[in-house]
């Protein structure tokens, strides 16, 4: 068998070899709605690669490290099309199937050398591309869980906060009624363990205070009253809000019905309670939520009149990693937390602010059968 005229034969049939390609690809679901170049990605090169081959009777003949780089490429590519890993070697498949096609119409017997020249092209780029697309999909999950579990340990510093109030609050209190020795071991004990459960949420608050990705979320959802979880909630967060002399009021009415994943929206709630009480010393956080016009969202705010954010802050308040210099402390993941919660429900989060006189943000969240 003339090879030659094998590499001739693929050449001159590259546009239809990619065509009827194409044609079967697009049954794969993660294909149907590429466009053609981003589909065709690297096979065009893969073809006049083999041409090559077939031309020396040699998988090697284009430099290794160019076909690896283009397969690696291709598998990030695929990654980043929503392709699952048996979609992106059954679109290799495909194409080795289009070339026997080919072959065989052509009165051409892929047996013996040419046989092995396909196949070798092929395994090497379908290996490069899902080693690509492996590790980088491994990073991302590394990288999500990370990040989920720098945010929960940002939500544990507030009812943290509250317990050590409370324990300070018990070290002023009981000597005045008198405590046994007893009492004031289990004191030290409580003392000592708030403070090493600080620690760690600390250190894992500063190994991840670089991440960059967003979380993947799954979402729990179903229909609950609002206005018990949001009680239940400023019931928990009173001992920090007395610390700053600020007032929290339940203003959400009692027949309110939401359709939400409880655990997430109630630490949105948090977040936004625990951010108000920083800024409003002495002054007042309302929670409230009413139910849109067209009846297709709840909206939810929490308002406060404290100090307000100023100007410059406001385009860049919701990103990761910012801080208020003014309120040292913070590592800025209470409001990234907030829009990324929010928008996994399919809602929005925004906020309203005059310096001095409060802000209110405001998120909103599909009722049940609009989400």
């Amino acid at each position: 068998m003339d090879l030659n005229e094998l590499a001739l034969l693929v050449k001159q049939e590259h546009e239809g070899l990619l065509s009827r390609w194409r044609k079967q690809v697009r049954h794969l679901p993660s294909a149907q709605q590429l466009d053609v170049p981003t589909l065709n990605d690297h096979i065009p090169s893969l073809l006049d690669e083999l041409v090559e081959a077939f031309k020396t009777h040699s998988t090697k003949t284009i430099p290794e490290a160019l076909s690896e780089n283009n397969a690696q490429s291709h598998g990030l590519q695929r990654l980043q099309d929503a392709f699952d890993i048996g979609e992106v070697v059954a679109e290799y498949n495909i194409l080795r199937g289009c070339i026997h096609d080919l072959a065989h119409d052509n009165g051409f017997n892929l047996q013996g050398r040419p046989f092995h020249i396909l196949n070798g092209v092929f395994d090497h780029a379908i290996g490069a591309a899902l080693q690509a697309y492996a590790n980088q999909r491994a990073r991302e999950i590394q990288m999500r869980r990370e990040e989920y579990l720098a945010f929960v340990a940002h939500d544990l510093r507030t009812p943290l906060f509250a317990i050590s109030l409370a324990e300070r609050v018990l070290k002023q209190t009981l000597p005045k009624q008198g405590y046994t020795p007893d009492s004031a071991k289990m004191l030290k004990i409580l003392r000592r363990s708030l403070a090493q459960l600080e620690g760690l949420v600390n250190k894992v608050l500063e190994e991840n205070s670089n991440l960059e990705t967003e979380i993947g979320l799954k979402l729990e959802r179903r229909e609950f009253d609002l206005w018990p979880l949001v009680e239940a909630l400023i019931e928990e967060m009173q001992a920090v809000a007395k610390a700053s002399d600020t007032k929290l009021t339940n203003a959400v009415p009692d027949d309110l019905v939401i359709f939400a994943d409880a655990g997430l929206l109630k630490r949105v709630f948090q977040n936004l309670i625990a951010n108000a009480i920083k800024y409003t010393p002495g002054g007042t956080v309302v929670v409230d939520a009413s139910e849109s016009d067209a009846k297709d969202t709840v909206e939810c705010s929490v308002r406060d009149n404290g100090t307000g954010i100023p100007a410059e802050l406001l385009g860049k308040i919701f990103d990761k990693g910012e801080t208020d210099s003014a309120n040292p402390g913070g590592v800025g993941l209470g409001l990234a937390i907030v829009q990324t919660f929010t928008e996994a429900h399919g809602g929005k989060v925004a906020v309203e602010t005059r310096e001095g006189q409060g802000s209110v943000f405001h998120f909103c969240l599909p009722v049940k059968g609009h989400s």
